[in-house]
């Protein structure tokens, strides 16, 4: 019997990781998008709710039962501490629903796309890593024609990611998005080295 694999798509922001994942869905795949999950998970999970109501209150979640998204902004803006304390709440619950996910599939291999890999941990549930890079300049593009922000803005979050791979012990192999180099070869050829 084949073991089930696990991918991570990483990447810094701007570098292209959901247009990895969209292609890899195009293909067939299924893509464990942790953003999108984890924002449902902060509106469902009763344990991230307890847990955030705790520490900083019920007015953390508006009347209809929804995260207060401006009042959690402003409360983790420019502290690290509130920050780290959202993420030790959050990030084991979406660990958990990613192994309940990966483990209910019927498919050999699975694709979890991340921004923040070795920050929540999640470099050690995978197999096997994809890092989606492209030159600076152009995520800088990128990301000020989807988010209407400035270069300095932009710049400022590049900055404050980390994408140092060096605690990552299963393999990492690169994807080059920069809008030069065909990226559906690239995907071909590591899923045939997987």
């Amino acid at each position: 019997m084949t073991q089930k694999k696990m991918i991570s798509i990483t990447g810094g922001i701007g570098s292209g990781k959901s247009v990895v994942a969209r292609v890899l869905r195009e293909m067939g795949y299924q893509v464990y998008d942790c953003d999108m999950h984890a924002k449902r998970l902060m509106n469902s999970s009763h344990i991230i709710r307890q847990q955030l109501t705790s520490l900083f209150g019920k007015d953390i979640y508006t009347p209809d039962g929804t995260i207060n998204k401006p009042l959690l902004s402003s409360i983790i803006f420019n502290n690290p501490d509130a920050l780290d304390a959202v993420n030790c709440i959050v990030h084991p619950v979406v660990k958990y629903d990613i192994i309940n996910w990966h483990n209910s599939s019927d498919s050999t291999c699975n694709f979890v796309e991340t921004a923040i890999l070795v920050e929540s941990g999640m470099h050690t549930m995978v197999d096997e890593v994809w890092n989606v890079t492209a030159p600076v300049e152009t995520r800088i593009a990128r990301v000020m024609s989807r988010n209407a922000t400035t270069r300095d803005k932009v710049l400022e979050r590049i900055n404050s990611q980390s994408t140092s791979l060096s605690d990552v012990a299963v393999p990492v192999k690169t994807i080059i998005n920069d809008n030069d180099t065909a990226i559906l070869p690239q995907i071909i050829a590591l899923i045939s080295n997987s």
